[in-house]
C-alpha cells in the first residue's frame, strides 16, 4: 500500500495525526521513507547540499578535531567515533582516510548507527577497505556503552516535530487530517504533557496565529546519547538557533520547510516520502537536556570560526587550490559559515583549554 493510503488509512481509523507522527512515517517509514526507503539524495544532483557534499576536506578537519579529542582522553586503548546520519557513508571515508597509519587510528573503532537496512548497505561498501574498525548497529538501544566522540551532520533538523500555534490565549497543536483527498493541518489539543510543557518554555508575548516546532526527539536523543557516552563528547553541526531567535515573534511561520532538487516545496504534506522535510534546531533547548542529562557544555559557535579554528593548523604550511575553495564554502558568513552551528557536549574529561574547533568561538 502506497505511503499516501498508509496515513489516509491511520487516520480514517484514529482522527487527525499530529504531524510529528506524519513526518515520522514520511521520513522514516521502513519501506516508503524518504530516508529510510533510500530516497534522499544528497549532492549537488540531489534535494539538499551538506557539509559532506563540498568534498574531503570537512572529514578530513574532523578527524584533527577526533585525534585532539583522543589525545585529551588520555590516548584510551579503545576509542570509539560513533556516526548517527552516515548516509552514504562519504563523512566516515574521510575521516578513517585521514586517520589511517596515525597512532589514534589503532585505537579506533567506527561505529555507524544505522536502521536502515539499505543505507547500511551502501555503506559496507563503500567503507569495505576498512574492515574490521568499521562496525554497525541499527539504534542508539543496541549501541554499546563507549568512550570517545559521537558526532552527527545535521541529524536532529530531521527528527519529527510537533507543530504548535499560539491562538492569542493558548497553545494548541496542528495536526494532519483528509480533506477533499489532500493532507490539510487542522487544529487540535496538545498532544501531551510532555509537549505542554515545552510550549510553555517558549518566549512570549507572541501574535495570535504564531506558527512553530517543538522537536521532543532530539531532547530524548541527547539523553539517550549520554547515558551510553562512558566518557568523551558529543558533536554537533546542523542549522539552527537559540532559543530567543528561534522563537523571535517576527518569526510566525516557524521554521517547518520541504525540499526537492535543492528547491522549497510549498507545501510539506503534499508527497509524504518523496520530499525531505526538516526543521532548524532549538540549540538552547539541546544544551540545557544535555546538561540535565549530565553532560557539560564544552563548546558553541557557528560552523564560520569552528572552521577557522580548525584550519588554523590545517593550513599553516598551505593548500591546493581545491581545499582553499572548499574551505571558503565551508566557513563563508554568506555560505555554509552562519547558516550551520557547532554544539559540544563533553563527560568525564577535561573542558579547558578549549578544543580547537572553539578556539576562535564567539
Amino acid at each position: 500500500m502506497p505511503l499516501t493510503a498508509l496515513i489516509a488509512d491511520e487516520i480514517a481509523k484514529n482522527g487527525p495525526v499530529p504531524f510529528a507522527r506524519f513526518m515520522g512515517l514520511a521520513l522514516y517509514h521502513p519501506v516508503h521513507g524518504y530516508y529510510s526507503g533510500g530516497k534522499a539524495r544528497v549532492g549537488r544532483k540531489g534535494d539538499f547540499f551538506t557539509n559532506v557534499s563540498v568534498g574531503s576536506l570537512y572529514g578530513r578537519l574532523l578527524a584533527v578535531q577526533f585525534a585532539e579529542m583522543w589525545e585529551r582522553a588520555g590516548r584510551p586503548p579503545d576509542f570509539s567515533i560513533v556516526e548517527q546520519g552516515a548516509h552514504g557513508g562519504d563523512f566516515a571515508m574521510d575521516v578513517l582516510g585521514a586517520l589511517r597509519g596515525s597512532e589514534c587510528f589503532a585505537t579506533v573503532t567506527y561505529r555507524i548507527v544505522e536502521p536502515s537496512a539499505s543505507l547500511a548497505a551502501q555503506q559496507r561498501a563503500r567503507l569495505a577497505e576498512f574492515g574490521g574498525n568499521v562496525v554497525w548497529c541499527e539504534s542508539l538501544d543496541a549501541l554499546a556503552p563507549f568512550t570517545g566522540v559521537h558526532f552527527s551532520n545535521e541529524l536532529p533538523d530531521a527528527f519529527p516535530v510537533h507543530v504548535v500555534k499560539w491562538d492569542g490565549s493558548a497553545w494548541c497543536e496542528r495536526c494532519v487530517a483528509v480533506e477533499n483527498d489532500r493532507f490539510v493541518f487542522v487544529d487540535a489539543p496538545l498532544s501531551s504533557p510532555v509537549l505542554t510543557a515545552a510550549s510553555e518554555q517558549i518566549p512570549q508575548p507572541l501574535p495570535p496565529g504564531y506558527t512553530t516546532e517543538v522537536n521532543l526527539a532530539a531532547r530524548e536523543w541527547i539523553a539517550d546519547v549520554t547515558a551510553k557516552l562512558m566518557r568523551g563528547w558529543v558533536l554537533a553541526v546542523d542549522y539552527g538557533h537559540e532559543r530567543a531567535d528561534y522563537y523571535a515573534p517576527e518569526r510566525t511561520e516557524g521554521t517547518l520547510s520541504a525540499y526537492a532538487n535543492h528547491r522549497r516545496e510549498p507545501d510539506p504534506l503534499a508527497r509524504p516520502g518523496g520530499i525531505d522535510l526538516t526543521a532548524h534546531v532549538d540549540f538552547t533547548s539541546l544544551i540545557e537536556c544535555a546538561e540535565t542529562a549530565g553532560m557539560k557544555s564544552a563548546g558553541f559557535t557557528d560552523q564560520h570560526h569552528f572552521m577557522v579554528g580548525l584550519g588554523a593548523g590545517h593550513f599553516a604550511d598551505g593548500a591546493n587550490s581545491g581545499d582553499v575553495r572548499a574551505f571558503q564554502t565551508l566557513m563563508h558568513p554568506q555560505m555554509m559559515g552562519m547558516a550551520f552551528k557547532v554544539v559540544c557536549f563533553a563527560k568525564g574529561v577535561e573542558l579547558s583549554p578549549p578544543l580547537s574547533g572553539f578556539r576562535f568561538a564567539r
